[in-house]
């Protein structure tokens, strides 16, 4: 098969040809539709995440169909269409894992990361660990729910019930946990890079009551604030964002140092919060609740072999929504 092959930091995913491979036990073999491009990918190829397996096909946002499954699998037959998340193995046995926290799992593998991922033409997956995809999305709409969709998910969840919330970074997962929060009658207030008037006009365009630079403070105080960028220095001003018991959740696996700031804008109960990874609890949640509202992703697709180029846009923000690597039709 064709796959996209990451095998230094730094350097240029390379095209080439890899052995098809073959379902373990419990696992299906899944045929490549879609596979969205994210954040967490580039903080691989970039060196920030520093431990992945090498050589590597990244990609954790994946839709396809099975085409091959190990004779224990029981959750699926072949021709079943599927969605592989970011989170894709854990032990079960742990304490993390046995009190729900299955997300913290020492021993976690992580699709695209630790185990080969979507930038190809096939993936194996652990069955435990696939979600069904509701009919009303196709291939490439559904990709980005895996991730952008799930992470965004978890994150509003640790928002609370904050009715004034504040989104720092307005792509992928904003653009998706935006629809989500006005579904749920909360207020949007979008914080873009400054002097983006596109990404401002593409928050208000999905219903945010107020979208102005992050480098500004919103009209009023927030209850809550998630910021996807993964820049530390929006942390303090996040802070200043928020009103007396306000929480500022970082939904980003990765972030540049958060520089210190001072007490006070900390001070009256106001929190701060990592999310790490995800739940199938989450997906489950998620992938329920995204048809009734309806989220509708906005995607720009890639051929498989232009992997690069879509990293590249991404990394200099010039993609609204998500970018979406689709193999070419006639694969096999």
């Amino acid at each position: 098969m064709r796959a996209m092959l990451f095998e230094r930091a730094g350097q240029a995913l390379r095209l080439t040809d890899v052995p098809t491979p073959r379902p373990g036990a419990g696992e299906v073999l899944i045929r490549v539709s879609a596979c969205a491009v994210c954040h967490t990918d580039l903080h691989v190829v970039d060196g920030e995440l520093t431990r992945p397996k090498l050589p590597l096909v990244p990609g954790h946002e994946i839709v396809g169909t099975v085409a091959e499954l190990d004779q224990t699998v029981g959750r699926f037959r072949i021709g079943d269409r599927v969605g592989v998340p970011w989170l894709g193995w854990t032990c079960d046995a742990c304490s993390y894992c046995r009190n729900g926290q299955e997300n913290l799992c020492d021993q976690a593998k992580f699709t695209g990361y630790t185990i080969d991922g979507g930038y190809a033409e096939y993936t194996v997956a652990d069955q435990r660990f696939c979600f069904p995809i509701s009919e009303i999305y196709n291939d490439v709409e559904a990709a980005p729910l895996l991730c952008a969709g799930l992470i965004g998910y978890r994150s509003l969840v640790k928002a609370g019930n904050a009715k004034r919330l504040g989104i720092y970074g307005f792509g992928a997962a904003a653009h998706i946990v935006a629809q989500v929060a006005k579904y749920q009658q909360r207020g949007i207030y979008a914080f873009t890079r400054p002097g983006d008037d596109e990404a401002r006009k593409f928050a208000l365009g999905l219903g945010a009551v107020w979208a102005g630079g992050s480098n500004e403070l919103p009209p009023v105080k927030l209850d809550a604030a998630i910021i996807f960028a993964p820049v530390g220095a929006l942390v303090p001003q996040a802070l200043e964002a928020v009103g007396k018991g306000g929480i500022v959740v970082c939904g980003g696996i990765h972030m540049s140092d958060i520089p210190s700031f001072p007490y006070s804008i900390l001070w009256e109960e106001r929190s701060i919060c990592s999310v790490a990874n995800l739940t199938r609890r989450d997906g489950e949640e998620f992938m329920a609740l995204a048809p009734k509202v309806p989220v509708r992703t906005r995607v720009e697709t890639f051929p498989l072999e232009e992997a690069n180029e879509a990293l590249a846009r991404l990394r200099h923000g010039k993609i609204q929504g998500a970018a979406v690597l689709v193999p070419k039709p006639d694969s096999a």
